[in-house]
Formats: C-alpha cells, sequence, structure tokens
C-alpha cells in the first residue's frame, strides 16, 4: 500500500515554475509518509506534478513510483498508484498477449499498461483494492480511479484558476498552502449524521472519488463516470450449490490475497467471519508446505474475567480467538491493551489525524490503532474479516423486526430504538447547532438517495425487497464508513489490511442470492456458516456475533469524564461553543449512565465525539462557516 498525491495546473506551465511544482508536491507526500515509509518519488510535466509514498509489498526491488510508459506518437502515461491488484498475473499475460513488453515484476506495471490498452475502462478489468491517478501527457487529462467498493481512498480538491490537486488523505491536500481546512453546515452533516454519503467529507470543498468511478480533469473541466455498480441479477443456484460457489470463491479470494513477498498475518477475533478466513488462509499455507499463519486478536486487561453480557455481545473474544488459533495452529499473538493506554490523549490525537475526522468510535478506534501497532511488528500485510456481515447479512439490526421496516439506515434506527432522540455521537451537541444541521432531515434526504439507487429484480417484493435495500445500504454507505476507518488507521502504522470479503465477485453473488438463503438456518450469517462448517469448532462455528469489542473497564470511563470536564471548564476549547454544556455536566452527574451495555456505549459515544471534535477542530484549525 501507498500514499499518492499530486496536481495539474492547465492555465500555467510547470516547466518554468518546476522548483515550485516540485515543492508543492513534495510537502503533499511528506504528510503520507507512514503510508509509504520505504520510498518516494515525484515526477513534474508542464501542466502535471504527482508524487508518490511507497510501502513495498510486491516486487521490493523494482516497481518505483511514479511510474512511466513512453508511446510512439505521443506523451507519456504517467502512474501513482496505491493498492493491490489480485488479479495482476493473468492481466499481465493478457497484456503480453496483446503487444505489451514489461520491465518489472509487480503489480504497478500492469495497471499502467492496462490503463494503456483500456484506458478509461481499466476498473473494469482490475480485481483488487486500489485508487490511483494516471497523467496522460497526449489526452492532457488526469484521471482518478478508485476501486468498486471504495477500500483505499483518494481525494481531490479544484484550486483557484483550474487547479486540481488530489491525494490519497485530506491532510495532504492542506499542505499545499491553498486547500482550506473549512467546514460549513453540509459538512458538519457528515461528520454528525453518520449516513456516510459517497464522495462527500467533513471538510467544504474537498471531494472523494466514489467507490467505482473514474473522475477525468482535463481543460474542459471534470467530469466523472461510474465504471462499475452492484447488479440485481436472478439467482438460480438451489441451496447446496450457492454454498459450495461461496466456499469455492473464499478459497480462491484468500489464496490470491495471501500473495506478497513481504510477512503476511491474520486478525482473528474468534468471530465466524476471521475464523473462517483465518482457517482457509492457514489450511492454504500448509497445502504450499509454507510456514503457519500468524494470527492477532485484541482484548483489554481483565475484560475476559470482569466481562458483562449485554444486548449485542454475550460472550468475550479472547477465548474463542484461542480455540480456532489453536485448531488451525496459528501462531497466536492476543494484543492486550490497559485502560490507561486507551485513554492517552496522543492515542486518541493519532486516530483523529489517521481519519482526518472526528469520530464518535474513540475507544474502538483507539484499540484498533494498537492492534495495528502490535501487527506491523510481525507482518506487514494482514487479512481482515471486514464486511462479512454486510454481504452475508450479520447485523443485529437486520433481524430486530421493530426495526426492519422503519424507512431510516438501519444502524442509526437501532441506536434510536436503544437512545431515543440521540443519534451516534451526537446526543452533547449544543440545541442551536442541531437546529441548525437538522441532522433528522439531512438524514431523511440521504436515506431516500440510498432508497433509490437499489438495484431491483421485475416482480420483486415484500420481504426478499426490503432485505435487498438493507442489504445494498450496508454494502454502499455503512461498509464504507468501516472500510476507510481500518485503511486510514492501519496505514498510520505502515500496514496493508486486504478485506476478501470485499471482493466484487463474492459480494455480487451473495447479494443475489434470496435473503431466505441468507438465513436458512434461522440464524444471521447462514450462507457463511454452511460454507465454513468443516473448518471450525462447533462453539466457535454457532457462536453469536459480537461486534467490535469495546472496554467496559470503569477506570476507562473515568478517564474521559476527566477529559470531557477540561473541555466544559475552557471555553477557549475550540469544540467548547458547540456543546451543550448543561447536558454534559448532566451526563457526568450521573455515572451510571456510562456502565454497561448499549445505552452506556451511545452515551460514550457522545464524549468521544466531543472529545476528537475538540482535537480535529484544534489540530487542522478548522474554520467554521455556518452562515
Amino acid at each position: 500500500m501507498c500514499g499518492i498525491a499530486g496536481h495539474v495546473d492547465f492555465e500555467r506551465d510547470l516547466t518554468g515554475r518546476r522548483a515550485t511544482a516540485t515543492a508543492t508536491a513534495t510537502a503533499m507526500s511528506e504528510t503520507m509518509a507512514c503510508r509509504g515509509p520505504d520510498a518516494e518519488g515525484l515526477w513534474t510535466d508542464g501542466h502535471a506534478a504527482l508524487a508518490h509514498r511507497r510501502l513495498a509489498v510486491i516486487d521490493l526491488a523494482g516497481s518505483a513510483q511514479p511510474m512511466v510508459a513512453e508511446r510512439d506518437g505521443g506523451g507519456p502515461a504517467v502512474l501513482t498508484y496505491n493498492g493491490e491488484i489480485y488479479n495482476y498475473r493473468e492481466l499481465r499475460s493478457e497484456l503480453a498477449a496483446r503487444g505489451h513488453r514489461f520491465r518489472t515484476d509487480g503489480d504497478t506495471e500492469v495497471v499502467l499498461r492496462a490503463y494503456l490498452e483500456w484506458g478509461e475502462d481499466v476498473g473494469n478489468h482490475l480485481n483488487g483494492i486500489f485508487a490511483f491517478a494516471v497523467w496522460d501527457a497526449h489526452e492532457q487529462a488526469l484521471l482518478l480511479v478508485r476501486d468498486h467498493f471504495g477500500v483505499k481512498p483518494l481525494f481531490y480538491h479544484r484550486g483557484q484558476e483550474g487547479r486540481v490537486y488530489f491525494a490519497s488523505e485530506p491532510k495532504a491536500l492542506f499542505a499545499t498552502g491553498e486547500v482550506e481546512a473549512r467546514a460549513d453546515a453540509d459538512s458538519l452533516r457528515e461528520a454528525f449524521s453518520q449516513v456516510w454519503t459517497p464522495g462527500h467529507t467533513v471538510f467544504a470543498g474537498i471531494h472523494e472519488v466514489r467507490p467505482g468511478h473514474v473522475v477525468r480533469v482535463d481543460r474542459s473541466g471534470i467530469r466523472h463516470r461510474r465504471y462499475w455498480a452492484l447488479q440485481a441479477r436472478p439467482h438460480t443456484d438451489d441451496l447446496p450449490a450457492t454454498v459450495d460457489t461461496v466456499r469455492g470463491m473464499l478459497e480462491e479470494i484468500i489464496a490470491a490475497q495471501l500473495v506478497a513477498d513481504v510477512p503476511v498475518g491474520s486478525l482473528l477475533s474468534g468471530g465466524l467471519d476471521s475464523s473462517v478466513m483465518t482457517a482457509l488462509a492457514a489450511r492454504h499455507r500448509r497445502a504450499a508446505g509454507e510456514e503457519p499463519i500468524r494470527s492477532f486478536s485484541v482484548t483489554f486487561t481483565r475484560y475476559t474475567e470482569r466481562f458483562r453480557a449485554d444486548e449485542v455481545r454475550d460472550t468475550p473474544d479472547a477465548p474463542f480467538a484461542r480455540m480456532v488459533a489453536e485448531h488451525v495452529a496459528s501462531l497466536h499473538t492476543p494484543v492486550v491493551i490497559t485502560p490507561e493506554r486507551l485513554a492517552e490523549p496522543g492515542v486518541r490525537l493519532a486516530t483523529v489525524l489517521a481519519q482526518d475526522r472526528p469520530s464518535p468510535l474513540g475507544d474502538m478506534d483507539a484499540s484498533l490503532y494498537e492492534l495495528f501497532q502490535q501487527v506491523r511488528g510481525h507482518s506487514t500485510v494482514a487479512l481482515c474479516g471486514e464486511g462479512a456481515d454486510e454481504v452475508f447479512g450479520g447485523y443485529h439490526w437486520a433481524w430486530v423486526p421493530e426495526l426492519i421496516d422503519v424507512e431510516a439506515f438501519p444502524w442509526i434506527a437501532f441506536y434510536q430504538f436503544f437512545c431515543p432522540g440521540a443519534g451516534l455521537g451526537s446526543g452533547l451537541l449544543d440545541p442551536g447547532l442541531l437546529k441548525l444541521l437538522d441532522l433528522e432531515g439531512y438524514g431523511a434526504d440521504r436515506y431516500r438517495e440510498a432508497v433509490a439507487e437499489v438495484p431491483r429484480l421485475p416482480g420483486e417484493s415484500g420481504r426478499e425487497r426490503r432485505m435487498r435495500e438493507i442489504t445494498h445500504m450496508h454494502l454502499t454507505r455503512w461498509m464504507q464508513h468501516l472500510l476507510t476507518r481500518d485503511d486510514r488507521i492501519s496505514m498510520a502504522v505502515g500496514l496493508e489490511v486486504r478485506v476478501p470479503y470485499v471482493d466484487p465477485r463474492l459480494v455480487e453473488y451473495v447479494f443475489n442470492a434470496p435473503w431466505s438463503m441468507k438465513s436458512h438456518d434461522g440464524r444471521e450469517k447462514a450462507l457463511l456458516r454452511a460454507a465454513g462448517a468443516d473448518l471450525l469448532p462447533e462453539q466457535v462455528l454457532n457462536r453469536q456475533k459480537s461486534p467490535f469489542p469495546v472496554t467496559q473497564d470503569p477506570l476507562y470511563t473515568r478517564y474521559l469524564s476527566r477529559s470531557l470536564t477540561e473541555i466544559l471548564d475552557d471555553p477557549g476549547q475550540p469544540a467548547h461553543p458547540l456543546v451543550d454544556v448543561q447536558a454534559a455536566r448532566a451526563v457526568l452527574a450521573a455515572p451510571e449512565k456510562l456502565e454497561n451495555g448499549p445505552i452506556a456505549w451511545v452515551n460514550r459515544t457522545h464524549i468521544e465525539m466531543v472529545l476528537t471534535l475538540n482535537a480535529w477542530l484544534r489540530h487542522y484549525r478548522v474554520r467554521l462557516d455556518l452562515g
């Protein structure tokens, strides 16, 4: 994985301003050194400058970027690329048969040659996780391309006099000196509503290339084109054939995603998703005569001993992760985090800087950051089970009858069900601000847009129609948030995370399997459970879904309360004017509301949002433009 950045300027010739163009691109690149600690590169032309930071994973000695391909009778095509292409060997053979010649052994040159062969349709030929930019000197055009589900990030900003800047992360755009960290009402709505609108960001004027899209920038302006979207197709396989197909796909996908010239590990929680993935990875390694897969889990000090079940978690992860590790003979490392470390302001700031945004998931972000740091000490790449809940139907809210037909994003309806009147993370915001933002109305508008995008089969109705809608919203909204979080926090420590369950072929196949088949045993993720039935111990196979762990240690809650008090007591803190001080003090006066269970967790998200909002406003010097 890598970090990419650059800019194009059609009004001025950069040849005579090479030093300035180089300095700008270099400054952008340096903000993302963590994404690419192994190498850096820069390329400039009359109207374009491209920069690259490299985390070497395949073809360690070659594949330097930006990579240039000269063409007869035209200017060069130049690529800066972030990602992994899992079918690059097959594409290499196909392109070689079409007359292309290769100088390197990695996937970067395959992407560049694929662009030369197929142009703007290049994304249709790539199976992987990717975000890249191609400057085509002959066309005098910049092409920005993002993978099917937005695993890899890519942002852009249209500056003054037609200049366009792009980068893997917004912080690189701010390094230009031209792009301002500014938040207007819509960007705050995105920050606080948790609707995750594709293409939108928490900064005014900064856009994200939508998943499955190409953005073309040339002298005529900026043009967007979708090259891929989920399609509704009749599912003709019966249940046994569907289970067999899912299993075969998973075996093929995981084998492809284990390919690397650096150590590859596996994130193992002891839940169904990560356990099936780790078991298949371990089996593939054994069959290939390779060393056992390394696995990693996260927990908190005294968590298992003091665990208290609630409405969404009935068991701790650690015993199940250990059980799977022993069963598949992985080299297992449990990462244990103390409440003191979890609450460190430096850790919280690190997660805010990694994501360039405030977040209500403070302890979850912090524990993920600590987990990734520990994994990076052993592996450069890690397989992750993210996406399985969205693909196979694993979320609790998809199984609560009272919530299924609510006309709202299901995760928002779920939080409202447990904590009426307060969204995820917005419960301590100033009433005047909330009235201005109208998060409920904004969410309703975005919900209608999301439902309108859902592909449908003729005659589909009732429960099948509704579950297709919910699944599509999960895949295009909620999953985008989780994939972005995984990428940004993992790349902050130089770790590449791969997501086998988000392979477009698998997603589309299961998306079109009827809900009755996905729930054939009366439980969540029935197809995945059936596909992995021979791989796992019964206790793991039949374990109830448990979300990513959150600490139950009251010491962490006391740390949170202390940090919130510091903001409430200091009107000079940047988040202070945006907070309902009276409501916040009321929460602090009733610590029992922060102790355990979904209600307490939702209340803690309100505090986490205030703390990360304060860090975000202060570090980025965000200018609020709410007039």
